[in-house]
């Protein structure tokens, strides 16, 4: 049990404790010592119940909860006045009409709103209208294990406020002290990028205490973190992408950026590339471009070592990323150029 847990358990422990004992002192009702402080006890019970419940729960959904309360309890209120100036509800017989008609309202008004809490233009629905795209992101495992999105923050792309939850530096703790070196390793580099996030200028990097004891899970906990912020989630992980957005959360994955910024290449262009390896197939080499995307090159396979122009034949879109296939002619090549590589194959 880490601190923030205990000391929630504690509060809640003294909080039933010190009502038993005031329930115990007054005996309210004239009841027994037992029975009052029995009683008493299930009150703080209920009470702590309510207000766990009660934390989870966004902000439109209680904001439209407590306006369908006030609204119900106000009805009631004047049902019960209007039945007693017309002699309805008068006397020892009304009392308990005069009693539980507000309450009956307030609980109808009560769970109206809730029903219907996601149309009312309040809390989350409001904020969203002002501000289509929510400010705050809450940084997954992967993501800080993969380093990355230090550079997007220091170029100026990711801004606002960026949440670490505790139960991700647990986990990356975890995987800081694993006995493999290359999970240890993984582990401290994800701890180096906290600590280089929390030193750039323009955003606002915090740790929230946040956690959900019934959810084991960090993917999960994370989408229920993300509920209660009205957050996006950041990651890479696959699984966790998908998961969320059935769940209607905006999911920003540094994968997909990734993708989205790698150079256009159409069939037919001309692109200059460094011939680094030999090619699984017959006379092929192989090049990369600077974002390591693989371009495979026909009849290139002595043109190792060398920087040339080919030809775009065809671009793949693959699960891994994207491949670019094109042909080396020497005659694309300049007259210098063509000559040297002519001499290297004479040579060889």
């Amino acid at each position: 049990m880490n601190r923030s847990k205990f000391e929630v358990l504690s509060l809640r422990i003294l909080f039933v404790s010190s009502i038993a004992l005031l329930g115990a002192m007054l005996q309210p009702f004239g009841l027994s010592m037992g029975v009052s402080t029995l009683l008493a006890m299930v009150a703080a019970l209920l009470a702590v119940w309510m207000a766990s419940r009660m934390r989870r729960a966004d902000p439109q959904t209680l904001i439209s909860g407590f306006i369908g309360t006030a609204a119900g309890l106000c009805l009631g209120l004047l049902l019960v006045y209007v039945c007693v100036q017309a002699g309805i509800a008068q006397g020892a017989a009304g009392q308990f009409p005069r009693l539980a008609v507000p309450f009956l309202c307030g609980y109808i008004g009560l769970t109206a709103a809730l029903a219907h809490a996601d149309g009312m233009p309040l809390g989350r629905g409001a904020s969203k209208k002002a501000d289509s795209s929510s400010t705050t992101k809450v940084l997954d495992t992967s993501v800080l294990i993969d380093g990355r999105i230090v550079d997007i923050a220091e170029s100026g792309f990711l801004e606002g406020r960026l949440i670490v939850p505790r139960f991700v530096l647990h986990e990356l703790q975890l995987v800081a002290d694993s006995s493999d070196s290359a999970k240890r390793n993984r582990g401290r580099r994800g701890l180096d990028v906290v600590q280089l996030l929390q030193k750039q200028p323009r955003i606002r990097l915090e740790v929230s205490s946040e956690d959900f004891p019934e959810t084991r899970e960090v993917d999960l906990k994370l989408i229920e973190l993300a509920k209660l912020l009205d957050a996006k989630i950041v990651t890479n992980d696959f699984n966790l992408n998908k998961l969320a957005q059935v769940q209607g959360l905006t999911v920003m994955n540094i994968n997909e950026l990734a993708n989205s910024l790698k150079p256009v290449v159409l069939p037919g262009e001309v692109m200059r590339v460094f011939i680094l390896k030999e090619g699984k197939e017959h006379n092929q080499g192989v090049a990369y471009l600077d974002d390591g995307t693989m371009v495979v090159v026909d009849n290139a396979r002595r043109m190792i070592s060398k920087t040339v122009d080919i030809i775009v034949t065809s671009v793949l879109q693959t699960t891994a990323g994207k491949m670019i296939f094109g042909r080396f002619d020497e005659r694309t090549q300049p007259v210098g150029e063509a000559r040297a590589s002519t001499a290297a194959g004479a040579t060889q």
